[in-house]
């Protein structure tokens, strides 16, 4: 930790969930935000867009200092090799939650840590089993929590994961947006 608390860490992220996240791991960090535009080419998969999303955050900085590190992150949503990213509108994020319904699906974070030096970066899957949902809940969900700025168009820390939410088989906090414990250990790792 004590080499942490030297360096000058930067959350390229407007998340309020990874903001609460980052700071649960005692780190001191500022956040800073450059306009990206969050496309990909057509034929990435998986890991690989949330990967590629999160290093071209990171690269948006230009760095001075060997204290600086910038932590970006990308979290998308998979079934049916398929990506969810955050819905358009009502009918998008409705659509999705019913395509979610009793079944399983990924949550891929891609977190990319940037120095002076290089671009270090990582993935967490997490697996999540939705239990079956009635169009009733689903609408409620949308209407009373507004998820439109969340991958899936769920949060799990809201209503919808102590109600559609089976059980996860990996990490909890890398469906919230950014997988605490593998961060931690790679930021050490720096």
């Amino acid at each position: 930790m004590e080499n942490l608390d030297q360096k000058n860490i930067i959350l390229a992220s407007q998340s309020p969930r990874r903001k609460e996240l980052l700071a649960s791991l005692g780190l001191n960090f500022k956040v800073e935000v450059r306009d990206v535009e969050e496309t990909y080419p057509d034929t990435m998969r998986g890991a690989a867009v949330a990967l590629y999303i999160a290093t071209k955050k990171a690269e948006a900085f230009d760095l001075k200092s060997d204290k600086d590190i910038v932590i970006t992150a990308d979290t998308i949503v998979s079934i049916d090799d398929r990506i969810l990213g955050k819905p358009a509108d009502y009918d998008d994020a409705f659509n999705m939650l019913k395509l979610l319904s009793g079944r399983r699906h990924e949550v891929i974070t891609g977190v990319a840590l940037k120095t002076v030096e290089k671009v270090r970066s990582f993935y967490e899957v997490t697996a999540v089993y939705f239990n079956q949902l009635k169009d009733e809940q689903i609408k409620y969900y949308i209407e009373t929590f507004n998820p439109y700025d969340k991958a899936g168009s769920y949060g799990i820390q809201e209503w919808i994961g102590a109600v559609a939410v089976d059980h996860i088989e990996g990490s909890y906090t890398n469906v919230m947006g950014l997988p605490t414990a593998k961060l931690y250990k790679e930021l050490v790792k720096l």
